[in-house]
This record gives structure tokens, C-alpha cells and sequence, in this order.
């Protein structure tokens, strides 16, 4: 019952945020690096500067450790604003409200399981909201 309050959650936040952009990002954080307060990952945690199929990661660390995540390409332009939400936080008492967002247009919606990694330990969902076509991805997979 719990695991499908979960993803009825993740379902309407897919779907609320997929109609919430119909405009471009803001300019702060259409391209790399985005203006303070965020930082790269990569100068947070040990994690490489450029994730494939992720791309160049930035957070501001006081939205730790939802997010969001502005992922850029090589060329600096952003394709993905990722949210990172633990499982333990994801209850029928307790979820995710308000989180930002770039702004830019939403492209599609990812919702992909993590099992843990540098800065975010625990299990988590990624839910990512991609500015760039299916095609495009490629922009960040290598």
C-alpha cells in the first residue's frame, strides 16, 4: 500500500510538473556554471565532474538532498533538472513539497531507483526532467 501511495505520489509530480514549464529556464541557470548558490557536485562530494548520462551536476547544497540538480551538457547548456529523494523520506506522512525547478520546458520525465552514492547514501528515486528530446540524451551519455 505504501510503495503505491509512492508512486501515485511520483505519478502526480510527473505529471503537475510536466505542464508547469512553458517557458525557458531562468537565466541564472540556463547555462554553466548557474549563478551562486549552487556549486558543483563534484566540488561537494567525490564524485567525477561529468557523469555520463547524467552530465555536469550543480546544487545548491541547502537543497540537499532533494535538489533540484541542474545537469549540463558538454557544451554547458542545461538538458536536466534532477531531484534525488530518499526512499525514508517518501512516506504516507512525509514527501517532497515546493521544490524548485529551472523553469525551462519539459521534454519527458524520468523516474529511475538509486541504490546510494556520494552525497546521497541512502536509497533514492532520481526523478528527472528532461529540457532535451529522448535523441538528444545522447548529449550527456559519454
Amino acid at each position: 500500500m505504501t510503495s503505491f501511495k509512492i508512486l501515485s505520489g511520483l505519478a502526480l509530480f510527473c505529471a503537475m510538473t510536466g505542464t508547469a514549464f512553458a517557458h525557458g529556464p531562468a537565466d541564472s541557470v540556463a547555462m554553466s556554471p548557474p549563478d551562486a548558490p549552487f556549486q558543483a557536485v563534484s566540488a561537494l562530494v567525490p564524485l567525477p565532474d561529468f557523469l555520463p548520462g547524467m552530465g555536469q551536476l550543480f546544487v545548491d547544497p541547502a537543497t540537499l538532498p532533494a535538489g533540484p540538480f541542474m545537469a549540463y551538457d558538454h557544451d554547458g547548456a542545461l538538458v536536466s533538472t534532477i531531484y534525488m529523494l530518499p526512499l525514508s523520506q517518501l512516506t504516507p506522512d512525509q514527501g517532497f513539497d515546493d521544490l524548485t525547478t529551472s523553469g525551462a520546458l519539459v521534454d519527458h520525465v524520468d523516474v529511475v531507483y538509486n541504490a546510494g552514492h556520494p552525497g546521497v547514501e541512502e536509497p533514492h528515486i532520481h526523478v528527472i526532467l528532461w529540457h532535451v528530446s529522448p535523441a538528444d540524451e545522447e548529449r550527456v551519455a559519454q
